[in-house]
């Protein structure tokens, strides 16, 4: 009986200390993975819309923003995202814009994409996106709202 006591005891000792987790881990406002803080899986956000298409940035051209590291392929696209960062940074932290729509945190990955009134958008796979590509301006406006809500 003592030994279930004790038990019992540590447990609801703990018990305040879970309740402050989920505020602890909360999502980052940019995604980066589990074991990263390489922003956009590394592709270079600038390309997207200069070039038209992900391009892999390069280690030795980069930027920090909102607690991320963003990759470059050359130093002039570095350079104009420090001048504006949210012009080329992805909405919603690069989160699949589709889930954001339902106030859901799901990785966004670089692959699939889309500028839509010059912004950049992410979505989860090829099947998210079809699904996206469905309704973009109502999803959008579902999740900015949710975005909204979640940064508050």
């Amino acid at each position: 009986m003592k030994l279930r006591a004790m038990i019992l005891a540590t447990a609801l000792a703990g018990l305040p200390m879970m309740a402050a987790v989920p505020a602890a881990h909360a999502e980052p406002p940019i995604h980066t993975g589990v074991f990263s803080d390489t922003a956009l899986q590394g592709y270079d956000p600038v390309a997207y819309f200069t070039d038209g298409t992900p391009m892999k940035g390069n280690d030795a051209f980069t930027a920090d923003y909102r607690g991320a590291k963003f990759k470059f392929s050359d130093a002039a696209n570095r350079d104009a995202f420090i001048d504006t960062p949210e012009a080329y940074a992805p909405q919603y932290g690069g989160y699949c814009a589709w889930a954001m729509a339902d106030g859901k945190h799901a990785k966004g990955d670089a692959r699939y994409w889309k500028i839509v009134d010059g912004k950049l958008y992410l979505n989860y796979n090829k099947s998210i996106q079809k699904k996206w590509d469905a309704d973009i301006p109502g999803f959008i406006d579902r999740a900015d709202t949710a975005w909204a809500g979640i940064n508050d």
